[in-house]
């Protein structure tokens, strides 16, 4: 038979905040956490826009041997990881007693390879480089950091899946506790916002660059979009089998009822409508559930002109003429590119326990694509019970996960 999955932690490490509080007061005002990185423009980028989110300050409260293999997304990781602990009410006695597991998005790390190989071009001698940036350097350095300082001891990879990797992640450990080979697992994504990582995206020619008003210009849906902001930081949730969580009393936040996945299997940076609507249907499906009962979608749309358009397509197919508010917290939070999928299930996670939708700001005029959507352009107080998230990424990746408010 198989169980009930449900979520009994939440952390979160963002350009809205460091802490859930501080982060539900900004999706509440509609609060943007975007802003302008001049040393990007002195790097060579074409735009200079980002989101602004603070390191985390951990001396004091990891070891310096469990800080030199930690990379900056690992720090971002680790804070939520621990708000999220914090709230299921597992200590690190805990841990040491039961077996947890652990899988994270995390689909590249950037700046301790260009650091590595600053060093090596400097110096020619391997020996100078220490020991951290082998453990800083690969994908799977938040899962081997979190595991090795929570002494996690069950399932452990990463999700290495472009912008669909934070929610492949809690997909992925959904499907492990749904089928009784896991109890609980940490789940989440992280992404590093230094101007190392985004280089490359840069050249894409993908990035805002409406430089001169920051604050609007990540404008997910709206007719005069003109690319996305790279942002980051980390989210992370504790996924427990039902059964295990009424037993050791925890409180349950939600239940996570679906999810669905699919390839669009074209261009490598091609989004698609069909295999957007593919992803949102199967998660629906395996909820047992329909479009007529969801009432909140946090779309993927990061407000490049294609992106939104398909997934506008999709949206349409799927809930025209249906209650469900949409909108994408992108405008806010810009693209926090491998951690967006987790973080996304965090915001709106705040939006169903404090009973509001956040606003797409920024939506000012719509395209023909966006203007049949029931979006939510500023705050609306309403309830929330079932929650649909989608995350879509390069290489045609799709994810989707359906969330609902916890009943007995």
């Amino acid at each position: 038979m198989e169980r009930r999955v449900v979520i009994t932690g939440m952390g979160i490490w963002s350009c809205l905040g460091t802490n859930k509080e501080q982060v539900k007061e900004a999706l509440y005002e509609g609060r943007c956490g975007i802003g302008v990185e001049k040393a990007r423009s002195e790097y060579g980028y074409q735009s200079s826009l980002t989101g602004i989110v603070k390191r985390p300050e951990l001396k004091g409260i990891l070891s310096r041997r469990a800080r030199v293999g930690l990379p900056e997304e690992g720090e971002y990781a680790f804070m939520a990881a621990r708000e999220a602990f914090e709230q299921a009410g597992i200590d690190d006695g805990f841990l040491k007693e039961n077996e947890v597991g652990v899988i994270f998005g995390n689909d590249s790390t950037a700046e301790s390879v260009i650091e590595a190989a600053r060093i090596m071009d400097e110096k020619h001698d391997t020996q100078m480089l220490g020991s951290g940036y082998i453990f800083q350097s690969m994908n799977s350095t938040v899962n081997m950091n979190l595991s090795s300082i929570f002494h996690l001891r069950g399932v452990n990879f990463t999700i290495s899946s472009a912008c669909a990797s934070g929610s492949h992640s809690i997909g992925m450990g959904f499907l492990l506790i749904k089928q009784g080979l896991q109890d609980r697992v940490l789940v989440g994504g992280a992404q590093e916002v230094n101007y190392y990582s985004m280089a490359t995206f840069d050249a894409l020619g993908a990035f805002s660059k409406r430089m001169e008003e920051p604050l609007k210009a990540s404008r997910p849906f709206d007719r005069d979009r003109d690319g996305l902001i790279p942002s980051g930081g980390a989210a992370a949730l504790v996924l427990e089998d039902y059964e295990s969580a009424v037993k050791r009393g925890a409180t349950i936040l939600a239940e996570v009822v679906g999810y669905g996945f699919s390839s669009n299997g074209g261009g490598i940076s091609q989004p698609s409508d069909d295999g957007s609507f593919i992803a949102m249907e199967r998660a629906l499906k395996m909820a047992d559930m329909t479009a007529d009962d969801v009432d909140y979608v946090n779309a993927h749309a990061t407000s490049t002109q294609q992106g939104d358009m398909f997934e506008a397509i999709a949206l349409d197919r799927l809930f025209r003429g249906k209650h469900a508010l949409i909108s994408s917290t992108k405008g806010m939070t810009g693209h926090e590119c491998w951690m967006a999928g987790a973080s996304e299930i965090v915001y709106s996670m705040l939006m169903m326990q404090n009973s509001f939708v956040a606003p797409n700001i920024n939506f000012e005029n719509p395209d023909e694509y966006s203007k049949n959507l029931n979006l939510a352009t500023t705050t609306v107080d309403t309830n929330i019970d079932v929650i649909l998230s989608n995350s879509f990424g390069f290489g045609g990746t799709n994810s989707a996960l359906v969330v609902k408010k916890f009943k007995e």
